[in-house]
């Protein structure tokens, strides 16, 4: 699996944001179809979100599968991590998150300012939805947590904002704000942890202004 930025095919005179899988991470995802399938259970009710889910390609913009792009057609350098696939910019800081025992990346941490965005990508079944399920028990543990936990349009459909109470280093007790956006493509799922001034930020449109 990788997250990539790239060019997509159809249009080489755009520069996008995407994630990806390749074939090479396809048999891995066809033996993990089945166990997957029989944890999440059944499909979540159909509600308002779930709808807007539904509503549209939030994919459009990206990100975007590796069939969807041609990463031949510039000569940007991009950082590739196997799972995720990245073009640096300028000011950027990252910090990553290894398996120990596997020494695979599972998740990037892109940094700029005083924003930050943990990045993690996923295999997911077919056909069914992963991302009601994981929504729905993000809000069962924030509300279990004694945080404060709501739902709005975000830019890759619904958008879960969450309030923690934490306590730092020294005891004092402190807040994490975050807000949580996830994208569904073709056998995986992408996960964005948006943090920092960006985390506070209601008017944040996507990756490309953190």
């Amino acid at each position: 699996m990788n997250v990539i930025f790239g060019r997509r095919k159809k249009n080489d005179d755009e520069l996008d944001s995407e994630s990806t899988v390749d074939q090479e991470g396809l048999d891995e995802l066809e033996a993990q179809d089945a166990l997957i399938e029989d944890e999440v259970g059944a499909d979540a009710e159909i509600d308002e979100w779930v709808a807007l889910d539904q509503s549209r390609d939030w994919r459009e913009d990206g990100p975007f599968d590796i069939s969807e792009v041609d990463l031949d057609a510039d000569d940007i350098e991009r950082l590739d991590f196997g799972s995720v696939i990245l073009t640096p910019f300028e000011g950027m800081q990252m910090q990553l998150q290894v398996d120990q025992r596997t020494k695979k990346v599972q998740a990037v941490m892109v940094m700029a300012g005083a924003s930050a965005i943990e990045i993690a990508l996923f295999a997911a079944p077919a056909q069914t939805q992963l991302v009601p399920d994981i929504r729905n028990e993000m809000i069962a543990a924030t509300q279990k947590a004694g945080g404060r936990v709501s739902l709005a349009e975000g830019p890759f459909g619904t958008e879960v904002r969450r309030i923690l109470p934490m306590t730092d280093p020294k005891g004092n007790k402190v807040v994490h704000i975050s807000r949580t956006w996830f994208v569904e493509g073709p056998r995986w799922m992408l996960r964005g942890v948006v943090m920092g001034e960006a985390g506070r930020a209601s008017g944040v449109d996507g990756v490309s202004e953190l």
